[in-house]
Formats: structure tokens, sequence, C-alpha cells
């Protein structure tokens, strides 16, 4: 559970602040949600309390977990995808959706090679653009350390 003034990140959306926890009657059920509002884009979002967790809300990283992310995108592993784009795009964003920051650095790293080694669709273009955002704000934030220091690492 979180609490208001708690640092979240959101799969697809990035990092957000609990700004609330009310209780709210949607379709005829009362239940306690989350009131979100993210760092980029000034979007807000209500996250249902119970299902917070299976949708992917999680708690910033800490400093350690930066470091090891940051590790893995230094490295010379990549992980294997497919060579067909329409299959590649929706593996990714299934990967992304589920909201593990190493499983994301892992989809930008692999997304940042094959742009450089043959070009992005448009549509991976945008997603790698998006899931770079994301990464980046989360490492800066766990970090302290300004957000440009991690951009060298994902192609920006």
């Amino acid at each position: 559970m979180f609490d208001v003034g708690d640092l979240v990140c959101y799969p697809m959306h990035g990092i957000g602040v609990v700004e609330s926890i009310s209780e709210q009657k949607v379709l005829g059920q009362s239940a306690q949600y989350y009131q979100l509002r993210f760092i980029m884009g000034r979007m807000t979002a209500m996250i249902p309390v119970d299902t917070a967790e299976s949708v992917g809300l999680r708690a910033l990283i800490d400093k350690d977990t930066c470091d090891e992310v940051v590790g893995l995108l230094e490295s010379d592993e990549y992980a294997t995808e497919s060579d067909n784009w329409n299959q590649r795009y929706r593996e990714n964003l299934d990967k992304l959706r589920g909201g593990d920051v190493f499983v994301v650095a892992k989809v930008v790293k692999c997304l940042m090679r094959r742009d450089r080694q043959k070009g992005l669709s448009a549509g991976e273009r945008k997603m790698y653009l998006t899931a770079r955002q994301v990464l980046v704000a989360e490492l800066s934030a766990a970090s302290g350390r300004d957000e440009s220091e991690f951009l060298s690492l994902v192609g920006g």
C-alpha cells in the first residue's frame, strides 16, 4: 500500500505522485482509489487500490537497483527478438505493460540497437521514445542525478 506523497511508477506512463487515497463510487461499486499525478505530461489517473499491484503500479526503484539497470544498459548482452516487426511490436508492448524496470531497460536497449542498425517503424519509434523517457525519468529520480546523464545510455 502506498501513502500520499509516495513516488510510484506506473507502466507506460512513468513516475507519478500519490496525491490522495479516497473512496470512490464507480458503476455502483465503492472502492479505494489512488489519485496519481504524473511527472511528465500533466496527466492524472485513478487506480483502484485493490488491483494496483496487478496492473503494475509499483514503488520507485532504489539507488542500488538503478545501478543494476545502468549496468544492464552498459552491457553487451541483447535479448533475442523477432524479425517480424508486428510480432516484435506486440511482444515489446506486452513487456512494457508489465512495468518491470529491467524488462523495460531490455526493450529500450533492443529498440535502440535496431534503430541504429535498420531503423524503426513509426510505431516502434514512438514506443522507443516513450519507453526511453519513462526509464530515464525513473533512473534520474532514483539516483538524484540529472536525466541528461542517462540519455547517452539509451540513445538520447
